[in-house]
């Protein structure tokens, strides 16, 4: 009876020594990534852009942001086309 403790208690260190080394590994949680909504904006170009960053910010829109022509068919085009 007193072997069949002593193995259990040794089951017991052992199990726990395991576990205490795969948390000392264990990768942190302080570098795990951000996951941002997959929601896109509609740029003045017609062209989407989606979030980035680890504050998960839409990205700036390439092409044409502002001026006269911004968000209208170029010259000479028929639109729809």
């Amino acid at each position: 009876m007193r072997t069949l403790f002593i193995i259990v208690v040794g089951l017991i260190i052992a199990l726990g020594g395991v576990i205490a080394y795969q948390a000392a590994t264990w990768p942190s949680n302080t570098q795990a990534s951000t996951i941002c909504p997959m929601d896109a904006r509609l740029c003045p170009d017609g062209s989407y852009v989606g979030r980035v960053g680890p504050d998960c910010q839409f990205a700036e829109c390439s092409g044409n942001l502002g001026g006269s022509n911004s968000g209208a068919p170029a010259p000479n085009t028929v639109a729809g086309k």
